[in-house]
């Protein structure tokens, strides 16, 4: 039997990148955490390390959803300021350009963001939008935004955020999301929302079948209209759920680290990612909160190729193929694809 040759990380940080799925309020910095906390006088340990454990992953964690949701309770406290949101979107795209992403939809959860200075929604995301299309320029790099509202929260909230996004279309701020605790909050509230913003010209991708049942996807697909699923790991739990997305052509934004930090998968050898591929899935890879998991879209490449086995020339395969899944317009599509395909010889 021929020995598996091993490639280093360098040769994945080497390679262009598509991610669809990635958390603005996932991507913060340690050290900027550190300086906003001077600046504003938020109580934080005094050592980083200390501070790590409150708003990362560690080894000894127990991989819970819970205890990963737990972060973000932490990092919510630090968006404090105008200029802080405009730095924490400028850097999360800076560091997605030093892992060679060519293309990024970064999406942000307006009300998180607005909570703890009481900050208008509309302003929130005029922010956002602003610096992401300065820092985009600036590095040569296409990015596109996407709301997220939670499904533990008011619909009320959703309705504002998916009518503000909706008169942002034209700023990049290209679709609407449905994120939070799928566990124990229902999806139903949402239809209504969901289909006024399709109708309003955003995309729609959904988290489901991460911490919920497959039936979520069905859910998702069929009366949400969702052209992507967030995750969506749990989809195998039901063929007729599979065929479904299948036939639709439904795209998977799979995040195999944050699935088995999370809890949703008992060891990252047994992630279902490749299970998921040879029923037929399009599946692509992602990092979902790369600051909370301490990985960049490159590692995830890395475990992808290196512990599940996925072939490289298949992994170059879903890097177009997330491409394709992106929400842009045909020419930007096309270009990029191009673009791509260059790069990675194929």
């Amino acid at each position: 039997m021929k020995e598996r040759v091993t490639a280093s990380l360098n040769t994945y940080r080497a390679l262009p990148k598509v991610e669809l799925h990635r958390h603005l309020e996932g991507s913060l910095r340690l050290d900027t955490m550190v300086e906003v906390a001077k600046q504003h006088g938020i109580t934080i340990p005094a050592d980083v390390l200390r501070l790590s454990t409150l708003v990362q992953i560690q080894e000894e964690d127990k991989f819970t959803f819970q205890n990963f949701l737990s972060k973000f309770n932490t990092l919510r406290l630090f968006y404090r300021s105008p200029d802080v949101i405009h730095r924490i979107t400028r850097e999360a795209i800076e560091d997605a350009v030093k892992d060679n992403v060519k293309y990024l939809e970064l999406r942000f959860t307006p009300v998180a963001l607005s909570r703890a200075e009481r900050f208008p929604l509309h302003d929130v995301i005029d922010w956002v939008i602003t610096s992401a299309r300065e820092t985009a320029g600036k590095y040569n790099i296409n990015v596109k935004l996407i709301a997220s509202v939670n499904r533990h929260e008011s619909t009320e909230l959703a309705e504002q955020v998916a009518w503000l996004a909706a008169e942002h279309v034209k700023d990049g701020l290209v679709a609407l999301d449905l994120a939070g605790n799928e566990a124990e909050f229902p999806t139903e509230p949402f239809f209504g929302i969901f289909k006024e913003a399709r109708q309003a010209g955003l995309h729609v991708t959904i988290h489901a079948g991460e911490w919920g049942p497959a039936e979520h996807i069905r859910e998702a697909i069929e009366q949400l209209g969702t052209e992507r699923i967030g995750h969506g790991v749990r989809v195998l739990e039901d063929d007729k759920i599979i065929a479904l997305a299948r036939e639709r052509g439904t795209a998977f934004e799979v995040c195999i680290t944050s699935n088995y930090q999370s809890g949703v998968v008992e060891s990252l050898d047994t992630h279902p990612l490749m299970k998921m591929f040879e029923n037929g899935l399009n599946v692509t890879i992602n990092t979902d909160d790369p600051s909370i998991s301490r990985i960049t879209l490159s590692h995830e490449y890395y475990t992808a190729c290196e512990d599940l086995q996925m072939p490289q020339f298949t992994l170059k395969e879903r890097i177009v193929a997330a491409a394709q899944a992106g929400f842009l317009p045909e020419d930007e599509k096309n270009k990029l694809i191009q673009l791509l395909k260059t790069d990675l010889k194929m």
